[in-house]
């Protein structure tokens, strides 16, 4: 080991080796694109969607000790929500829908939903020291009598949705100590989340409606409205899920830290898998109620998910977690600019003695990767269906202040620029190594 060390640093010296790297100090000087639309188009988002009363569904805490309940419950209300969207499919009556495709998608985004849901569960095995804990999860030996599952599972053009995403509950949950209750066929015999507690179906079908259902007779008119209950139903879960990853790297629960951030990537994962549903919508009918709704984007730096006050916090808390380097790697940012976050991160990397750290560090990156990789997909979503010039898609200005926000977003640096560099430098590090002979 100390022989490699002292071949490391011969190899990483100045004189030695040339790689250029981006410096943190250009990276300070340009302010973030991310920031909300204006308060008229942000507060007729939200009372479209009818959020300040599914906000107060989802941060309505009723079991104080049960830590999951935060990012738990707005999960299940996400995939009680999902259910909705699948009744309203199979009960739509246009001959032109391509009811097939919608089917497929909304099978694969069900099973998404109960991966993390199952996650999420799994993290009550475990109490933060990593020791067996049982659960304060509510518990009963009852199924649920609210949900909108049983109707799916057993209404003719539903039936087969159904069916799958039981069994697909079943396979999920295995890991936990407990099961969803929602018909599945639980042949370990656990005991049932006392979902009806939890979710509260009820009061959240009475919000199936939107203001605008009345006077707006365009079937595409409840599917926007529903996917993005959904879609805002997970941004609810990612803040709150931000929040506990910031709490446990303060504690240095590394481990748990790091199972959240992977979470974290996988929810940006499934906003984008929530969002490709618009492409199954009748270009006509949707680009009708786009302009019943009177959704217009005012300039190039007010895309239309800027609309969204949870994606703007939630997009700005996961780049924010870059000021959580420090803290993991245990040293303090040099005022000089020096490297010296860079070389605790390669140090880190090479003696492998704290994996639990690489797992954060690792699952940070993945998160930007996936936050970007949203954006970059959104911007082709709402060309796609919206045209080209809606989209701003027609700028291809080389400079970074005269794109369109959204471009801003994913041609951003790099959020992680030591970590960056510590990677390129062992890359190079081991490039040579390889040119010298040896292997």
């Amino acid at each position: 080991m100390a022989d490699l060390d002292l071949q490391r640093r011969k190899m990483l010296s100045p004189n030695k080796l040339h790689v250029t790297i981006t410096e943190p100090s250009k990276l300070s000087s340009v302010s973030s694109p991310i920031s909300s639309s204006s308060s008229a188009a942000c507060s007729a988002y939200e009372l479209y969607l009818r959020l300040p009363e599914l906000r107060s569904l989802w941060s309505s805490l009723d079991y104080p000790r049960w830590i999951s309940e935060p990012v738990l419950k707005p999960s299940l209300q996400a995939l009680e929500i999902t259910f909705r969207l699948i009744l309203t499919v199979a009960s739509d009556t246009r001959p032109y829908v391509n009811r097939r495709e919608w089917i497929r998608r909304l099978d694969s985004l069900s099973t998404s939903q109960i991966k993390l849901v199952a996650a999420i569960c799994e993290d009550d095995n475990y109490d933060d020291d990593g020791n067996e804990n049982v659960s304060a999860a509510p518990v009963s030996n009852g199924w649920s009598s609210l949900s909108l599952l049983s109707e799916i599972a057993t209404c003719r053009t539903s039936e087969s949705i159904g069916q799958k995403i039981l069994s697909t509950i079943e396979n999920e949950m295995r890991w936990c100590k407990y099961t969803l209750g929602l018909g599945e066929p639980n042949i370990t015999g656990k005991p049932y989340l006392r979902y009806d507690a939890v979710c509260r179906p009820e009061e959240l079908h009475s919000l199936k409606n939107n203001p605008y259902s009345d006077h707006i007779e365009n079937q595409e008119n409840q599917m926007l409205y529903t996917i993005h209950q959904i879609l805002e139903s997970w941004i609810y879960v990612s803040v709150n899920l931000l929040n506990r990853i910031e709490s446990r790297i303060e504690d240095g629960n590394f481990e748990k830290a790091s199972s959240d951030v992977f979470l974290l990537e996988r929810i940006w994962k499934l906003l984008a898998e929530i969002e490709d549903l618009h492409i199954l919508m009748d270009p006509e009918d949707f680009l009708k109620v786009k302009k019943q709704l009177k959704i217009k984007s005012t300039s190039q730096n007010d895309a239309f998910c800027f609309w969204s006050k949870g994606l703007v916090e939630m997009a700005k808390m996961s780049k924010e977690l870059r000021q959580k380097v420090p803290a993991v790697l245990e040293v303090e940012v040099d005022p000089t600019g020096g490297p010296r976050l860079q070389e605790a991160a390669m140090k880190l990397y090479s003696r492998k003695t704290e994996y639990e750290k690489i797992h954060l560090l690792q699952g940070m990156q993945a998160v930007e990767s996936a936050a970007k990789r949203f954006f970059f997909g959104y911007q082709k979503l709402v060309a796609t269906m919206m045209g080209s010039a809606e989209a701003n898609a027609n700028r291809t200005a080389a400079s970074h202040e005269s794109c369109d926000s959204l471009t801003q977003v994913f041609m951003e640096p790099p959020y992680y620029p030591s970590l960056d560099a510590a990677k390129t430098f062992l890359g190079e590090f081991w490039s040579q190594l390889g040119c010298n002979g040896r292997h």
